[in-house]
């Protein structure tokens, strides 16, 4: 094109009006001069015999743009890209009548020479009986270079000159739309452990360093073709090739636990990090949001067990069911829709009830009932344990308050709240207490608060204090499943514990476990000489109950005397067991 723009500018301009044309808009629209006028390149094309192509007339920026095209026809009419090509295409359809768009944008050249234009077409009156159109060309390389600069930009981590998230995200999307017989890809997820600990000992700046230290040892570990993206604060993301399926993938995460096992030298000082990584397999027409969630829920699992975890399905079911119970939970609390059962406390001496156990109960309308093994755990993760215990508390006393006005007397009974350790780590729960004795009127020794010996082990100090308060209400203390926690024996003796309850895992085995027998005879003489009372979980049997009440056991709860019963049906268990 460039020899063609020699020869139109060295040859006088063509005007292809008649002057014996006497329509002066068409002389206005031939004349070149209206063409210069404009600021862009442009050329009037005319079609001569219903086929050919050819240049009427054009300005001078028309001529420049030519200079900066590959076209090299001595004559422009003679130019390829008018006989040819999307150029020729677009102008016939044009003149036909049946271009779908009045423009074309197209690229000139190849590599850093490359150029990019913008043709748009707009008609003309006809001269001679000879179609024509106005053609204006935008030379836009400037602006896709800067957009490509943008977007490039856009796709890069700043810190450490990574891909970021969303250039991931289509690096994913680019492997599914070029599957292969023979590779597959996996998506794995690198966490980096304990990062704010360091960033927030060490500062900003260290932390920085940590990150593009741990982004080059990354790069390390893979091989070619493999993608290293950073996809969050101390996050990076790989999407590695796979011809052996996930053992490829296992083999990958073993290469990064390998390069982080020597120590970073950050600031003068030698750290150790640690790493967890969570790997999900592609499969055809997945998301890749959805592929990258998966992977990040593996790195989850693998912080949990410690060792990279492979995504399974089942566990994202059972996790999106978890994050179900919790919005449903969270709608029945606000509802006033669980129930508080009770489980008769049996004195093992006189067969008498001498006490119930509060348990919460939800009977869900759509989904019918959900056990406390489940929505319990949740509560506990997601900390509507708090709202939980609380109601717990208040619907308790109520009830127990209830009971006695029913009577007409304080009845010789107790109820038993269970407290959990993140209530005790994040609630007032002598507040808690105290609040329920005062809207229900009962005395502290009217309940008895059932702690399990994690919530001593996790902050022994704020339970000690915990526990100490709660006696100043003179409530009683239990430490419920003992024997299957951690706490020292020594918190036994410090503590304020009234009661221990023997779990049912050691009960139920008494029958055929000389060694579960020997465990609740120590449970027993331990309780007796620290002037602590026993309660026996998980009675089933009679044999049991006998065996328990022979050995010296307080008191008992289980299947074998009664399973959780609703308010009235407890009272009128008391009452049918009262001699």
């Amino acid at each position: 094109m460039q020899a063609a723009a020699h020869r139109l500018s060295a040859a006088p301009r063509q005007r292809l009006t008649d002057k014996s044309n006497t329509n002066a808009h068409l002389a206005l629209v031939d004349g070149t001069g209206l063409l210069d006028a404009l600021p862009i390149a442009a050329a009037i094309i005319e079609r001569v015999d219903g086929k050919e192509l050819r240049v009427a007339a054009h300005n001078d920026r028309f001529v420049d743009t030519v200079h900066r095209s590959s076209c090299t026809a001595l004559d422009w009419n003679d130019a390829e890209c008018l006989r040819s090509g999307p150029i020729a295409d677009l102008l016939q359809s044009f003149f036909d009548g049946t271009a779908g768009a009045a423009e074309l944008d197209f690229k000139n050249g190849e590599g850093v020479s490359s150029h990019f234009f913008r043709v748009k077409l707009a008609p003309l009156p006809k001269s001679e009986d000879a179609p024509r159109c106005l053609l204006s060309v935008v030379d836009r390389t400037v602006e896709v270079q800067s957009e490509r600069a943008l977007r490039a930009e856009m796709l890069r981590d700043s810190l450490t000159g990574l891909p970021n998230r969303l250039a991931f995200s289509e690096a994913i999307e680019k492997a599914e739309e070029a599957p292969s017989r023979d590779i597959d890809h996996a998506v794995l997820v690198v966490d980096m452990l304990r990062f704010s600990r360091i960033n927030e000992s060490m500062g900003g700046l260290a932390g920085d360093e940590l990150l593009i230290t741990f982004a080059r040892r990354l790069i390390l570990a893979l091989r070619a073709g493999d993608v290293l993206a950073r996809t969050g604060g101390n996050e990076f993301g790989i999407l590695v090739s796979l011809r052996r399926g996930v053992e490829d993938a296992l083999k990958a995460a073993d290469r990064i636990q390998k390069v982080m096992a020597a120590p970073f030298k950050i600031s003068d000082l030698e750290i150790r990090v640690e790493c967890a990584i969570g790997v999900a397999l592609m499969h055809g027409g997945q998301d890749p949001e959805e592929l990258f969630r998966n992977a990040q829920f593996a790195v989850k699992q693998a912080k949990m067990v410690g060792k990279p975890q492979v995504y399974e399905p089942k566990q994202a079911t059972e996790a999106r069911r978890r994050f179900s119970v919790e919005t449903e939970l969270r709608r029945a609390l606000d509802r006033d829709q669980l129930q508080l059962f009770y489980q008769p406390l049996i004195n093992l001496k006189t067969g008498e009830v001498s006490g119930f156990e509060a348990l919460a109960r939800w009977d869900h309308e759509d989904r019918g009932e959900i056990s406390p093994t489940e929505f319990i755990p949740v509560a506990e993760e997601s900390g509507l344990i708090l709202q939980l215990g609380r109601w717990a508390m208040d619907k308790a006393a109520t009830t127990l308050a209830g009971w006695d006005k029913q009577a007409g007397e304080k009845l010789p009974l107790y109820v038993g709240v269970n407290l959990s350790a993140i209530q005790v780590a994040r609630d007032n729960i002598a507040e808690v207490v105290e609040s329920a004795l005062k809207s229900s009127g009962l005395s502290g020794n009217r309940l008895t608060l059932e702690l399990t010996e994690s919530s001593i082990v996790q902050d022994p100090a704020r339970a000690t204090r915990v526990f100490h308060a709660l006696k100043e209400l003179e409530t009683t203390v239990a430490m419920d499943d003992f024997g299957t926690g951690y706490s020292s024996l020594a918190y036994l003796q410090r503590l304020p514990i009234d009661v221990l309850k023997i779990d049912r895992s050691f009960v139920a085995g008494m029958m055929v476990d000389p060694d579960s027998v020997a465990i609740v005879r120590a449970v027993l003489s331990l309780a007796e000489a620290l002037g602590m009372s026993t309660t026996a979980e998980g009675i089933e049997t009679v044999e049991l109950a006998t065996t328990l009440a022979t050995l010296g056991c307080a008191s008992g709860q289980g299947f074998y005397f009664a399973k959780p019963l609703e308010a009235d049906a407890a009272i009128d268990c008391w009452k049918s067991r009262r001699r």
